[in-house]
């Protein structure tokens, strides 16, 4: 059954997807990590300059682009006429111990800024096991604030919860919690649809080292968090390679997934190339891979117009329009 949404939310789905109503988002706001790519000593403008190449590039093929605030400004000032924009709203990383998460956020930072600059919606990531009792209701009482505040001012939010091993003997790539991962991620889902984000930015379910080989039954782990989910999901990449990633997307859309939001995937290998070899890269091989993404996307996505509707209207609507009742 469709809920129904505010018009800015559904105006901020809109321009994040294609004609068909699946996404097709490019990502490109990490920090921490993203240093860890570049060459040490990079410098601030050169690392913010990198960044505004490969969007510059790539939104002319993708439908969206999430930025971070840290190297963000300049990028979203020039994407390609008629991209939508998304700001990630929380603090790069994490604080806390490995085995016990939380979730930070800058000063200076908040959701009305990200309305303010014209970006048609935010995202939140969060570090979060659904074992750990105490703090998954703390986490979750977070995120319900914070979706609060997006949805006051009309903004739609895109959650991504990352999976986290809660055992310091036992590393998120290991066997041990590869058995675990579907569990997780299928209850993660369950638990943070609840929350009424707009959008859920989901990992693959399952380890394609240590968990299931066929095709056939990714699609069926995938099909699980559709079936728990109550709002629309878009599968990340996790920083895997092209090839992998696209044979992961396949086995999303075909579970149920209504899009991607992915970016290490498309243009890692773009950020240790000089420029000349970043701009051919880009506009061949990265381009490439969108386009054969965004043909999975049309042939498969779930419309996240399956999930939401408008309220019916009469002259004087918006005399009403943001107003508390």
């Amino acid at each position: 059954m469709s809920q129904q949404i505010t018009p800015g939310r559904w105006r901020g789905l809109k321009a994040t997807s294609r004609t068909g109503d699946g996404f097709a988002i490019l990502a490109i706001d990490q920090r921490g990590s993203y240093r860890k790519m570049l060459p040490a000593g990079t410098p601030f403008d050169d690392a913010r300059a990198i960044k505004r190449e490969i969007t510059s590039v790539l939104s002319h093929h993708t439908r969206a682009v999430l930025l971070d605030y840290v190297y963000g400004y300049q990028p979203a000032l020039e994407l390609a006429n008629g991209s939508g924009l998304l700001f990630s709203l929380e603090e790069s990383g994490y604080t806390g111990k490995d085995t016990y998460r939380t979730v930070d956020f800058a000063a200076g930072w908040s959701v009305a800024k990200v309305k303010s600059f014209g970006a048609s919606a935010v995202k939140l990531m969060v570090y979060y096991n659904p074992d750990v009792g105490e703090l998954a209701e703390e986490l979750e009482h977070t995120i319900a604030g914070i979706i609060d505040q997006a949805h006051a001012i009309d903004l739609p939010l895109f959650l991504e919860p990352m999976s986290y091993s809660t055992d310091a003997a036992v590393g998120k790539g290991s066997a041990a919690f590869a058995a675990e991962r579907p569990r997780l991620i299928v209850e993660t889902a369950r638990r943070l649809s609840a929350l009424n984000p707009d959008v859920l930015k989901m990992e693959f379910p399952v380890d394609i080292v240590h968990g299931a080989t066929h095709e056939r039954d990714w699609e069926a782990h995938c099909r699980r968090i559709t079936e728990v989910s109550t709002v629309p999901w878009v599968l990340l990449s996790a920083g895997v390679d092209f090839a992998d990633f696209e044979r992961q997307l396949g086995a999303a859309l075909k579970g149920g997934a209504s899009g991607y939001l992915a970016g290490r995937a498309i243009w890692k290998e773009a950020v240790t190339m000089t420029r000349d070899e970043r701009a051919a890269f880009l506009q061949d091989t990265a381009a490439k891979r969108t386009e054969r993404l965004n043909a999975l996307v049309d042939s498969y996505a779930v419309p996240w117009t399956t999930y939401y509707t408008y309220a019916a209207t009469d002259a004087q609507w918006y005399t009403g329009y943001l107003q508390k009742t």
